[in-house]
């Protein structure tokens, strides 16, 4: 008898020490992110997408600017040539890909140290001529500009407006988001 007295002294403890607890068994469904202003640049949808330049795994620069208006749209995938990684570049390249030849794909490596080494993943992967340019993020400008993490997926529009900016589920989101590219 005790002991269960004690667990629950413990239990109610930890949740006093949880500050807002309500908030979370209780949500409010609204939105509280900060609302994006038109114009602005940063990583949010609605945003113009933070241009950037960076070598891809060949040794070529590519600036955001410049390749943006050559296609109705861009994807970023940031990968760690990780299992998840594989899988949801696979799932890019067999199911995504060919469905949007309009659409340039790039695989964001941000882990490995030089462009050598990503072009080495790119290969041991088994990525080249897979649909995908691989940029080499070495110095993180693209990572930082974006809030990128493992498996984030970023569509930025032919204006050059980020319209997704999350991580990579099952792909329906994705395959809506380009479906509406103006």
């Amino acid at each position: 008898m005790r002991s269960s007295n004690f667990v629950l002294m413990l239990i109610l403890l930890v949740l006093a020490g949880c500050g807002s607890v309500k908030d979370d068994l209780f949500p409010s469904g609204s939105d509280k992110r900060a609302v994006v202003e038109t114009g602005t640049t940063g990583p949010a949808v609605g945003q113009n997408a933070p241009d950037f330049t960076v070598s891809d795994t060949l040794g070529n620069s590519v600036t955001l600017s410049a390749v943006v208006p050559s296609y109705k749209g861009i994807v970023l995938y940031f990968t760690m040539w990780c299992p998840t990684c594989d899988s949801h570049m696979s799932y890019l390249r067999d199911s995504v890909i060919p469905q949007n030849p309009t659409i340039a794909f790039y695989a964001v490596d941000y882990v490995s140290g030089s462009v050598t080494e990503a072009r080495n993943a790119q290969v041991s992967n088994g990525y080249v001529d897979s649909g995908f340019i691989v940029l080499a993020d070495t110095a993180h400008t693209i990572l930082d500009s974006y809030n990128g993490t493992m498996g984030t997926t970023v569509v930025i529009d032919k204006n050059g407006i980020i319209q997704m900016n999350e991580d990579l589920k099952n792909g329906s989101k994705l395959q809506t988001v380009l479906g509406e590219l103006p």
